[in-house]
Formats: structure tokens, sequence, C-alpha cells
């Protein structure tokens, strides 16, 4: 039984009909010119002639109504309805403008760190969310944070989510549902960030605000050839973040999959260390991550 409460608003016009689980991925506006044919509950909350609009967000449906009728004579009837049409479809979308947007779930080095891959592109470039308090203007880990409370890092970079959890639950029990929440969110037409992504060429200068040496330059050319395809597909990214010249040590910049990772830094140390030695051995003797 799906269990609706009425709350009224400081505007007479609306009331709010909230149920106890997260409605819709986004928000929907309907009046009466919308397109309702694949919303039933709107179809059936439009019967009642006196109802002007309807907004749907988060876990409530707020109805606006005329002035000629008052609230107390059919505030139950809207309720009934509201929960009749969520038993028989728990989740509100427009189903004619769902785009097929299917997401793979595929583990990656890090325990803690699963990541979803979607068919199609999600961002040209990157974004990376630490917490909660960052997610604001990333709607995408906004909506993962909401509905998942074990969430605790989001990465989103090209075709794919990393999402870093906590140690209250195990990847194997939540996969799932984390899996069908975001194919869910995408086939909606949901925003996936509000601000303009960070570029893979250089993401060194949107952190540290100054352009590469000659030197830095030569290295990050090698970890984008040769480094930089692998580590993307494992769900994560490793940048040049710091070059010390005179010690010959190169810093990485170690986000999504690799912050963190227990296998990181044994990457690092036999992997990326020697390849650097080899190709640029006048340049790099030591490499040191740090985790994004």
């Amino acid at each position: 039984m799906r269990s609706i409460l009425i709350e009224p608003t400081e505007n007479p016009k609306v009331m709010k009909f909230v149920a106890d689980y997260n409605l819709i991925p986004g928000s929907l506006e309907l009046d009466r010119t919308s397109d309702l044919s694949e919303i039933p509950l709107a179809q059936e909350l439009f019967n009642y002639p006196f109802i002007e609009r309807i907004f749907i967000t988060a876990n409530f449906i707020a109805v606006a109504k005329q002035d000629t009728v008052e609230w107390e004579f059919f505030t139950d009837s809207l309720k009934n309805i509201i929960e009749d049409q969520l038993i028989a479809n728990p989740r509100i979308y427009r189903q004619k403008s769902k785009e097929a947007h299917p997401v793979f779930a595929e583990m990656t080095p890090n325990p803690m760190v699963m990541k979803f891959v979607s068919g199609k592109p999600l961002l040209e470039g990157f974004v990376e969310v630490k917490s909660r308090e960052e997610a604001a203007e990333i709607p995408l880990a906004k909506a993962i944070f909401d509905e998942f409370e074990f969430a605790k890092e989001v990465f989103i970079s090209d075709n794919f989510v990393a999402i870093t959890k906590n140690v209250s639950v195990e990847w194997h029990e939540v996969m799932v549902p984390v899996r069908a929440f975001i194919t869910e969110y995408l086939e909606n037409g949901g925003k996936i960030s509000n601000i303009s992504p960070q570029k893979h060429s250089s993401p060194v200068e949107s952190i540290i605000n100054r352009d590469y040496t000659e030197s830095e330059q030569k290295i990050s050319d090698i970890l984008n050839e040769y480094v930089a395809p692998a580590v993307e597909g494992d769900g994560g990214k490793i940048s040049l973040i710091g070059y010390d010249e005179d010690t010959k040590t190169a810093k990485m910049l170690l986000q999504g999959a690799c912050s963190g990772c227990p296998s990181s830094t044994a990457t690092l140390k036999g992997g990326i260390e020697n390849l650097l030695k080899k190709f640029v051995p006048d340049l790099v003797q030591n490499v040191e991550a740090v985790n994004g």
C-alpha cells in the first residue's frame, strides 16, 4: 500500500501530496495543455475541472486549484487517486520521451568503487564530487546521494559514473538497484551537470591554475598515451599534478576509482614509474601519488 500524506503549503491554492519514497528523477510540471498520454496519474487528476497545474518532484505531488472550490471537499478523493495510481505505477515519468539508455555495472580494482557504464556519452571531460556538500551543481551526483545513503563519492567521466561507497554495504547487495536508478535517471533525461566539466587534456590547469612546463608536458603525453586508457577503463583517472626537477619526482593526482584504491600504489610504483623511467629516464626517477 502506497501511503500518501496531505500537506498544506503557504500558497492556499496549492496542496502537497507526499509519498514516503522518491517518485521521479528530476521534476515534471504539467498543465492542461501538456501531453498527458503517458502519465495516467495526471490524466486522473485533471479529470477534476478545477485543477489547474500539477508539479511532481522528489517525493511529492503539488496540485494547484482554482479559487472556486475549497480543498476540504476533495483532498481525500485526490489522495485516494494518487495512492491507487502509485500502486499501479510506483515511478512517474513520460514514457514517450524515454530513450533507451543501457547502463552496465563493472567492478574496478578498488573494492569500494563500482563503475556504471552508459551506452551513450555523458560528458566531454569529467566532474568529481568528493562529498554530498559538493553535489549541488551536479544533479546526477545529487540524485545518487539523495537515493543511496551509502554513496560517499561520485566521479563522472565520458560515458561512466564511478561511485565510491562506505562500509555499510557490499556492492553485491546494492549494485542492481543503483544500476536501475542510474538507467532510469538517464532515460528520463535527467541532467548530468550544471557546471562545465574539466578537460582530460590538461586537468592540472584547473587544479593548480598553471600550464605545464616542457618537461611536464613530455611526462603528461606519455601518461595520456600509455597509461590513461587503461586507468579510465577501470573507472579512474590519473593526471600529472606536479614535478620536482631536482629530485626527478613526478606527482600524480589519482581520481575516481584510483583514489584510495589498495592496488593503486603498487600499480603506480611497479608500472607507471617503470614506464616513465624507460621513456624519459632523464626526467623521472620517482613517482608519488596524491589522492583526489
